[in-house]
């Protein structure tokens, strides 16, 4: 394989720049393609003039369906000088030539490398990250992180163990947890960050009932594994924050964990996550208060490990509703002014919008008064702060009013089930009768995130409008000691009799929404049901998966939704310009990326996941027709 010529700071001064030398090779360098995460490339060869004869150039497939059960890919592939560098559902990191998928190395962690621990999550992961000295013929780095609690150094160009890195090339996650806990569920599902020589993770954990391993965010030198710092996001005695947790209750708690990835403003130094609920997710009768740093939008010192500012989205979660993925680093213009800003997508259906620098909120967020527990024991907070801009992007009730419309035997079933539980406006606490969670536990937002377009001020986030039926129930006396007063009986959707959603559709939306405004722009269905259709049901979106990109070609690529296809959207009207059957559920972020000035559009078809449609094991790279 050609050696690479240059590093990571060249490379991104490159994303979406053509070479005006000649044909030129255009990357997608991190997950987010810059490190700040727009998702924005300013390749304009496929454009909204001729997508509809963009068609598959090649693809790869990881071999993970022969002999054991299919697993979905989440990954993100990046693209460095010409090489892809992708993940795979069983935690494989593969470098394939960019332009022909031919695979050049390929690594195995699991079966090389055994490790005594169970990946978390389901051993999800959604892709690695690109290192670089910048030397000429110096050292190039794939930092893998792998959710059973361990960091891979690989060399670039080769796919080999650095052995300078940890031990022999592998740095053991949990060597540094407290001994009752290192041996639960513990480890990196979105991809690393890397910072200098700094590389920054967020971790799976577990969310409870019971003890769980914490969700703090760790830094490691790039060289030599060595922790470097560490952010506690339960603040412990006489850190900022602990005071939000009554007594003791900050003590062996779970959650909090910044699972959905990180980004980062290299210039200043500064390192964005949103973090997920407290352990455990339905019940807070045992850690009142309003439980920093969970549910916050946080800044980091990159060097330091240290709290810039943060802002809690909400209060002392009991919906599972985690901040599920970074903040998109953007600049915005207000009184003709532009103002560097991150722009934090949210399960409960909200954008909340900062000053990047100060976390100052850019549009009023006003605190409303929210339904009350009425579970013994349960302290649930009197107000939520909903920003006044922009509106909701996701449902905010349900009740009789907006049940399903599909048809009447549905909508009958529904009201039955409805008339039997608690449903109602958002943030309505868990019960024993059982309640509505609206948006549900997929969002609203999910990992998936958002994608922003900085030549127009246009953030494009899927959604999803699926409520949950939460019931707590007492614990079994003796597991009361251990699991606390009560448990959940299960993740529940609201469902009609087949299987579809309880309430009226739109069941999964892309959103354009005007962050100079606080306006949307447009709103269109993501995906369809063609048995509905066939019916004479109009296009009811579904459940999604896997975020966006926004070009220069004026278009937004996502896939993501039940019906396994790829979509292209016009990105100012939201007209469905072309679609294309992939081989199994497009559940990942694409990427696009340019070689020896060709454009190429790249999607996972893992299938399976939550979605639970049939498994897949490729990547399929798309490129205009010759």
């Amino acid at each position: 394989m050609r050696s690479y010529l240059i590093g990571l700071s060249c490379l991104i001064a490159l994303i979406g720049r053509a070479n005006a030398d000649g044909p030129e090779t255009v990357d997608w360098p991190g997950v987010g393609n810059d490190p700040g995460c727009m998702r924005y490339s300013s390749l304009d060869q496929i454009n909204r003039e001729n997508i509809t004869r963009l068609k598959p150039v090649w693809t790869y497939h990881t071999g993970e369906l022969e002999g054991r059960t299919g697993k979905t890919i989440e990954c993100t592939p990046i693209i460095v000088e010409g090489v892809m560098f992708l993940t795979t559902g069983y935690l494989r990191v593969a470098a394939l030539d960019a332009a022909t998928g031919k695979e050049i190395w390929r690594f195995d962690p699991l079966k090389d490398h055994p490790f005594e621990h169970q990946p978390a999550s389901g051993g999800v992961n959604r892709g690695c990250a690109y290192w670089s000295d910048g030397k000429t013929g110096g050292d190039r780095r794939i930092i893998h992180g792998t959710s059973d609690g361990r960091l891979f150094s690989l060399d670039a160009g080769t796919g080999k163990l650095d052995l300078k890195f940890g031990e022999s090339g592998i740095r053991n996650l949990r060597k540094e947890l407290d001994p009752k806990v290192a041996r639960l569920a513990y480890g990196p599902t979105s991809a690393p960050v890397v910072w200098k020589d700094t590389i920054i993770i967020g971790v799976s954990c577990g969310e409870g009932p019971g003890i769980t391993a914490p969700g703090d965010i760790r830094a490691f030198d790039i060289r030599t594994g060595a922790e470097v710092w560490r952010f506690h996001t339960v603040p412990r005695p006489g850190e900022f924050g602990n005071e939000t947790w009554a007594g003791d209750s900050w003590k062996d708690r779970g959650g909090v964990n910044a699972w959905g990835g990180l980004s980062v403003d290299t210039d200043r130094g500064l390192v964005f996550a949103g973090l997920g609920s407290a352990a455990f997710d339905f019940y807070g009768g045992d850690r009142r208060g309003d439980n920093l740093f969970a549910n916050c939008t946080i800044a980091l010192d990159a060097k330091t490990g240290e709290r810039v500012w943060h802002y809690q989205t909400l209060r002392h979660d009991l919906w599972d509703h985690d901040i599920p993925v970074y903040p998109n680093l953007v600049t915005v213009t207000r009184d003709g002014k532009k103002i560097d800003a991150a722009a934090q997508v949210t399960k409960t259906g909200y954008v909340f919008l900062f000053d990047r620098v100060t976390g100052k909120p850019l549009f009023e967020i006003k605190d409303q008064p929210v339904p009350q527990s009425d579970v013994p024991g349960e302290r649930s907070s009197a107000a939520q702060p909903i920003p006044v801009k922009p509106p909701p992007f996701s449902a905010q009730f349900l009740d009789e009013t907006n049940l399903t419309d599909i048809g009447a035997a549905n909508h009958a079933y529904v009201l039955e089930r409805l008339r039997r539980i608690r449903g109602g406006p958002a943030f309505n606490p868990p019960s024993t009768q059982g309640t509505v969670v609206i948006p549900g536990y997929h969002g609203g937002a999910n990992w998936s995130g958002a994608s922003f377009d900085p030549t127009t001020g246009l953030l494009y986030v899927n959604s999803n409008n699926i409520p949950n039926i939460i019931t707590l129930a007492e614990s079994k006396e003796g597991d009361k000691s251990i699991n606390g007063p009560y448990r959940h009986t299960g993740y529940t959707q609201f469902l009609d009799q087949e299987g579809y959603p309880a309430i009226k559709p739109p069941w999964g939306v892309l959103t354009a929404i005007n962050l100079n405004t606080g306006e949307f722009a447009w709103r269109t269905p993501l995906g369809e049901y063609a048995e509905l259709t066939a019916r004479g049901v109009p296009r009811t979106g579904t459940e999604t998966f896997g975020g966006s990109i926004v070009t220069a070609g004026g278009l937004v690529f996502i896939a993501g939704a039940k019906d396994e296809k790829f979509h292209a959207f016009d990105k100012q009207t939201g007209r469905l310009l072309w679609e294309y059957v992939l081989p199994a559920g497009g559940y990942a972020t694409p990427s696009t990326y340019q070689v020896k000035g060709r454009q190429y559009v790249v999607i996972a078809a893992g299938g399976a996941g939550k979605p639970r449609t049939k498994p897949g094991d490729s990547f399929v790279a798309f490129s205009l027709e010759d």
